[in-house]
């Protein structure tokens, strides 16, 4: 398939569609760099009552830096808190560690999954060295595999500007996971917003209950083409994303001047090194009162102190009350 230009993505626009919002949770610290969990609570709480579905042991929760008991935990907290009555009541990132040449480990994958499957969650596969090696046959194959244990499963597509291990896959290939029935959809993590108009025009060809789920926190207005969203940059306001939310499907047109206040957070947050944002997260979380540091994991990038300040102008300039 050729690349989709411009002109052609107008076509996709989809006025008054119900978003399906998927928000990223932080995992926060305190003063003794603990995880803080009674905060974590708090955020998990807020992002359920604003009506999107958590996201738990992602990038921004430090899925590649925390140990197997954290992860438990998140798990089991996500349990509690999420709404039962829901489809999807969260979702949880299933990540395996491994290096550079290792070999695909298709019984630590399903460990990571059954585990989130038992806690009432669906999984997202994260990439790992061993999955994205080989040929694309290779890599389908492995899909196809994951996709024949499990009941249903998220994939993902993480552009390697957030991990080594990151890996954007040709269209063909793309096509092949989209084939298989246990996977309800894919994040895409790319950043570029012609490889995510061109999974939407095939997703719609092929199979449209199939959520293309947008990682593009520098374009978060990719959900007027037809993207669903599984961000980070939710996790600053998942209450502001939801009403961005509902103003699209009303056809309000508060929809344009609240998504590029987010935007503009978005595009100040994910400014490289990107993986820093989750250091911004934790600042604006705690200029909100939601949490009690602005620490993060000990081996994640740190953003300037004078970032407080133009985040606090940022808070302000969207109608939050923020604290020094």
């Amino acid at each position: 398939m050729s690349g989709v230009s411009a002109e052609t993505a107008l076509g996709l626009i989809q006025p008054k569609r119900k978003i399906t919002g998927m928000s990223a949770i932080l995992l926060p610290f305190s003063a003794d760099h603990s995880v803080d969990w009674r905060s974590y609570e708090t955020l998990l709480e807020k992002t359920v009552a604003a009506g999107l579905v958590p996201a738990v042991n992602m990038d921004t929760g430090y899925a590649n830096l925390i140990d197997d008991a954290t992860r438990q935990r998140v798990l089991s907290m996500a349990s509690q808190i999420a709404d039962s009555r829901s489809d999807t009541p969260f979702i949880a990132g299933a990540f395996v560690a491994d290096q550079p040449g290792a070999n695909f480990d298709f019984a630590k994958y399903m460990f990571q999954m059954n585990a989130i499957e038992q806690a009432g969650g669906v999984p997202i596969v994260f990439q790992s060295y061993g999955l994205v090696s080989g040929s694309e046959q290779e890599i389908s194959a492995r899909y196809k595999q994951i996709g024949d244990s499990v009941d249903r499963f998220l994939a993902f597509e993480l552009g390697n500007m957030f991990a080594d291990f990151g890996c954007i896959y040709s269209i063909e290939l793309y096509q092949e996971i989209l084939k298989i029935h246990s996977c309800l959809g894919a994040k895409h993590s790319s950043l570029e917003r012609v490889a995510e108009w061109q999974r939407l025009q095939l997703r719609n060809q092929m199979r449209p209950e199939f959520l293309v789920l947008t990682g593009n926190d520098l374009a978060i207005d990719m959900v007027m083409y037809g993207s669903d969203y599984l961000l980070g940059l939710s996790a600053f306001a998942p209450d502001l994303f939801a009403a961005r939310d509902r103003f699209w499907v009303k056809g309000d047109e508060r929809f344009y001047e609240l998504n590029d206040k987010l935007q503009y957070l978005g595009c100040f947050a994910f400014r490289r090194p990107t993986s820093a944002y989750k250091h911004t997260a934790a600042m604006f979380l705690k200029q909100r009162g939601w949490i009690k540091t602005d620490l993060t994991h000990p081996n994640s990038p740190t953003r300037p102190n004078s970032d407080h300040e133009i985040l606090e102008q940022i808070g302000l300039s969207l109608g939050i009350e923020m604290e020094r």
